[in-house]
C-alpha cells in the first residue's frame, strides 16, 4: 500500500501543516488529507508543489512501507 510521508518530512523540517500550506500553495483540505494519509487519490501537481515547498523530490513523499 502506498503511504504519503508529507507529515514526517515536514515535521523533520520544523514545519507544521499551516506553514506548509502557505509555502506550497495547495488548499488546506487537500494538504490535511495528504498529511493524515486519508486520500484515495494523489494529484501529481499538488504533490509536486508540496515537494518543492519541502525542497525534496516528489518521489520522496511516497513509500510502500507501512509505519512500524
Amino acid at each position: 500500500m502506498i503511504r504519503l510521508l508529507v507529515k514526517e518530512i515536514a515535521e523533520a523540517q520544523d514545519l507544521n501543516k499551516s506553514k506548509l500550506q502557505l509555502k506550497s500553495g495547495v488548499t488546506l483540505p487537500l494538504l490535511t488529507r495528504y498529511w493524515n494519509n486519508k486520500t484515495t487519490e494523489i494529484k501529481l501537481d499538488a504533490l509536486e508543489k508540496i515537494a518543492n515547498a519541502l525542497g525534496v523530490p516528489p518521489q520522496s513523499l511516497l513509500t510502500t512501507e507501512d509505519p512500524a
